[in-house]
Order: structure tokens, then C-alpha cells, then sequence
């Protein structure tokens, strides 16, 4: 294996150099760090404290990044890796990003120190910085449990969101909805673009036009979904019909709806994605997509294992398909005579 030495002497730099890189314990100019990397790179370098935590498997930890585990979506998932990583006997080491890259990068060092035997990764911002840092640790083992940057060094393990955009808008069209409207999650996120590429898939099938103004961003929170339903609220003419893009956005439009008057499913027909625990019992309970996040944490856990223990296999892209759980927050348009009581 390379020396330190032999990384200064590539890159053109001192060794003092080269440790403030690697430490980040000084300053040193972008393309001095990159000359850096890619001597790394090139002499397959990995620094000490890294090298042992890779060599010696003693620890049986398994590190997770994770965008936050205040959403219930993330905290089920973790909950299901970490019961299938003890089951294995592994402890899980977590590590909540709330999408800033300084504090994946922190965690991640961490991590190292405490020489985890592999990495999960679910958090899409900050995940290009982290990539950057792994780049160089390519004998670490990572699975991607979210869309995001892809590697031939990684699995990545995600859901199928199209399917799920496509699932939701369908089952409001057999319902006989036309307006019908999208709150999606921020444009930045891959799961966001795609559960409205399903949405729109469908509706372009169903010959239905799509009104841009009825699609509003949001930010996969309850307080984005409400912000959402209250600039809907405002428009002269509303969708009869809403599929929104998480459960916890959701949320956030049941309450501004409630606010405002209307009646779901009366007034307004609802369908929320990733199916949370909460969902059930909303008012009135939610339909929504269902991701499977006990199978998306035990194949992410099962890849990550394989890997640790040295099984020689080529990087894959699974994705697990979603199914609707139709529940009470939809209903058939025109609705009922029974949903207008006079």
C-alpha cells in the first residue's frame, strides 16, 4: 500500500500538506486539494486510522446517514435497519444530517474513528460532498438507501417513485376526478421529480390537461404542505383533487383545508405518499402510497453485509415498487348526495 510520501510526492506537495488535507486541520487552496485526491486515488492511499478500521473487523457497527429522523418516514426505516442489523449482530451508529453537508461530513469522520464496518446512506443533500470524501475510501462498503449520486462502488436501494406518482393520480381518476393537483417535494430531490413524472405520465394517459398552477413545491414538511394549500386556496378555480407527494406534507394540507372550511373527502379528494404510521389515523384517514420500508431496510442491510464480509459482487440499482392503501381521505366526483347533507 502507498505512503503518505509517495501521495506528497504525486501530488506535489509537501506531507505536511497532504495531513491538512486528509485532517481538514488547515486551509489549503481547491485545486492544491484536488491534485491531492487524485493522487489518493491513484495510489489506492487510504490514511491510517481509515486503514485499520478497514482491515480489522472488530467492531461489528454499521454507521447510517440519515437526512432526519424527526420525519416518521426516516424514523421507520431506521427503526427497521436497526432491528435487522441486531438480528444479524451488528449495532447501528446513526447519524442525523438534517440535509447539511458539514454535519454529514462530520458524522462520517466520526464514524470512521469509530472504524464502522460499512455505511448506509439516506440522505440526498450533502450526499455529493460525502461521495467526495469515499472517493478515496473505496475499499469501505456503502450502500445508497435514496436516489442520488450513483457509484460502481455502491448499491443503491431505492423506491420506485414514478410508480407510486403514477398509482396515486390513477386511482383519483377512477374516481372521476379532472382537476386534479400535485403538491410535489423540493425540485432538488430525485423522489420529488419523479413522483411527479408518474403524475403527469398518468394524466397525459387519461387525456387530462394539467394546470401548471395547481403543481406547488414543497418541502416534504407539514408546515410546506400547509403553505401549499393556502396559495391553492387562494386561486380563483382549485383542483377537485390533490396527490401529494408525502405523508407529512399531507398533514400540513388536511390542517389548511380544515382552516378553510372545506370537508375531506367532501371538498377535497387526498392521496399522500409513503405511508407512514400516522396516515392511519389522521381525520380522516389518509390514502396513500405505501413504500415497503421494512424490505427497503432489510435488502439495504443484506447488500451492506454481503459486502462487509468480502462477497465479490458488482454494484446493482434495485428499486422496490409501491402499492396504494386506499383509506377514507378520497372520495367519487361528483361526490355522493350522502357527502351534501342539506
Amino acid at each position: 500500500m502507498a505512503n503518505i510520501k509517495e501521495v506528497a510526492a504525486r501530488a506535489g506537495v509537501s506531507t505536511t500538506t497532504v495531513s491538512h488535507v486528509i485532517n481538514e486541520t488547515r486551509f489549503v487552496a481547491e485545486e492544491t486539494r484536488e491534485r491531492v485526491f487524485s493522487a489518493m486515488r491513484d495510489l489506492n492511499y487510504a490514511p491510517s486510522l481509515v486503514a485499520r478500521s478497514l482491515k480489522v473487523k472488530e467492531t461489528n457497527s454499521i454507521g447510517m446517514l440519515v437526512t432526519t429522523s424527526s420525519n416518521p418516514f426516516f424514523a421507520e426505516v431506521v427503526r427497521g435497519v436497526e432491528r435487522y442489523c441486531f438480528e444479524q449482530g451488528y449495532n447501528l451508529m446513526l447519524g442525523n444530517t438534517e440535509g447539511q453537508a458539514e454535519t454529514a461530513l462530520s458524522y462520517l469522520k466520526m464514524m470512521l474513528r469509530k472504524r464502522v464496518d460499512g455505511l448506509l446512506i439516506m440522505c440526498s443533500e450533502g450526499q455529493q460532498e460525502v461521495f467526495n470524501q469515499l472517493d478515496w475510501l473505496k475499499s469501505l462498503p456503502v450502500v445508497v438507501m435514496d436516489w442520488g449520486m450513483e457509484s460502481k462502488e455502491v448499491d443503491l436501494i431505492a423506491d420506485n417513485s414514478h410508480r407510486g406518482g403514477y398509482l396515486a393520480t390513477r386511482h383519483l381518476l377512477s374516481l372521476g376526478h379532472t382537476d386534479i393537483g400535485c403538491i410535489t417535494g423540493p425540485h432538488r430531490r430525485a423522489p420529488a421529480n419523479q413522483r411527479l413524472a408518474g403524475f403527469e405520465q398518468a394524466m397525459q394517459e387519461a387525456g387530462r390537461a394539467i394546470n401548471p398552477a395547481w403543481i406547488q413545491e414543497g418541502d416534504f414538511d407539514c408546515a410546506s404542505g400547509f403553505a401549499a394549500m393556502t396559495r391553492l386556496l387562494a386561486l380563483p378555480a382549485r383542483p377537485t383533487a390533490l396527490f401529494v407527494c408525502n405523508d407529512m406534507m399531507a398533514m400540513g394540507v388536511i390542517s389548511a383545508a380544515h382552516r378553510a372550511g372545506l370537508v375531506i373527502p367532501r371538498d377535497l379528494s387526498l392521496v399522500g405518499y409513503d405511508n407512514v404510521a400516522l396516515a392511519e389515523f389522521m381525520s380522516p384517514p389518509l390514502t396513500t402510497v405505501n413504500q415497503p420500508k421494512e424490505e427497503l431496510g432489510r435488502l439495504a442491510v443484506t447488500r451492506l453485509l454481503a459486502r462487509i464480509n468480502g462477497e465479490r459482487i458488482d454494484n446493482r440499482m434495485i428499486t422496490v415498487d409501491p402499492d396504494l392503501v386506499i383509506r377514507d381521505s378520497c372520495a367519487p366526483f361528483p361526490p355522493p348526495a350522502a357527502l351534501h347533507p342539506q
